[in-house]
């Protein structure tokens, strides 16, 4: 959430700095000198340290044992002073286990060794792509175009407060869901009666559907975040991204031959949205839940329901996997 806020006063300030620079040659190395400094933190790891969570679950235990002292370091504390909780850190960092010879690293192949994670991170991926895609298809619905370069930044900030207030007090997946369903409506709606709705309600239609489109694309994002396993959740989180990034590349295709091929592109994605809306029925929720180390913690994040009243957890997936015709049958009793 926060990084979303940071791209959002990017694209604000983006204008103004090409207003006062007067030429794009100049913009351009300015963006490349601080994209540049970026590098600092590769070649200065005190700058920016390794996570001692993924260096804990890649068996890299001395160098997050190192790290972890460090920390405690910077934060003004000894963990060798003699009070009691100072006695206690340092006793914890000693009593991590050993590790072992060779870290172990995994990617994201290894999910479909797995029997739910790997679901969970292609309907995540899939909503990512659809919550960019459709995006081009309610931005052409808006007049005047002025209003393209700068609504989506100020919707971004509009989503981005919103997940803050109801993420943790309603949960990802209800929210989720929310957004899908909004978008798909919202998308059917203009498909269905832009020729016959007067201007405002199309234009209204456009900024909810921006709205929810942005909402889908940052909580997959956070969800990705969540759902992935420490081992790989980087690039997990990688990979939601650049679905959604994908999505957005197909915005311009509609303007290679003019229009024609714009009714055909809104069409598709708003089918793939309805679609999305009961894949999203799959997905946990992670409210409350810890990030799941391994992969066969991430694979015990199994679906839950909606209702409060239900049990927290079904124990199962949705989609069990197939039995062998002799399942279930042993031998006769005599």
């Amino acid at each position: 959430m926060g990084a979303d806020l940071f791209s959002v006063a990017g694209g604000l300030l983006l204008p103004g700095l090409a207003v006062l620079m007067q030429d794009w040659h100049l913009l351009q190395g300015l963006s490349a000198l601080v994209t540049g400094l970026l590098l600092l933190f590769w070649g200065f790891p005190a700058l920016f340290p390794e996570s001692p969570c993924w260096l804990l679950a890649t068996g890299q235990v001395a160098q997050a044992r190192k790290i972890l002292w460090h920390f405690a370091e910077a934060s003004g504390v000894d963990p060798e002073d003699s009070s009691e909780e100072e006695n206690s850190l340092a006793s914890e960092l000693a009593m991590l286990p050993a590790g072992s010879p060779q870290p172990q690293f995994h990617s994201l192949l290894g999910l479909l060794h797995t029997r739910v994670a790997w679901r969970n991170g292609l309907v995540l991926s899939f909503s990512s792509l659809i919550g960019g895609g459709i995006r081009a298809s309610f931005l052409r619905s808006l007049t005047p175009q002025e209003l393209t370069f700068y609504l989506p930044d100020f919707l971004e900030a509009v989503v981005t407060v919103f997940l803050l207030l109801t993420v943790d007090r309603c949960g990802r997946r209800p929210i989720l869901l929310l957004g899908t369903m909004v978008t798909g409506l919202a998308s059917l709606g203009l498909l269905a009666g832009a020729q016959y709705l007067p201007g405002w309600t199309t234009q209204s239609l456009s900024v909810l559907g921006l709205l929810a489109s942005q909402a889908v694309s940052s909580l997959s994002s956070l969800f990705a975040a969540e759902v992935f396993p420490t081992v790989t959740r980087g690039a997990g989180l990688g990979l939601v991204l650049g679905a959604g990034f994908l999505g957005q590349a197909a915005g311009p295709l509609d303007a290679m031959h003019g229009r024609r091929g714009f009714f055909l592109q809104h069409v598709i994605f708003t089918s793939l949205a309805i679609l999305a809306l009961l894949c999203v029925l799959l997905l946990p929720e992670t409210r409350g839940r810890g990030l799941p180390p391994s992969l066969q913690d991430a694979d015990c994040l199994r679906r839950s329901p909606l209702l409060r009243g239900c049990p927290h957890q079904d124990h199962l997936p949705l989609l069990q996997p197939a039995q062998p015709w002799w399942a279930g049958h042993g031998p006769e009793q005599p």
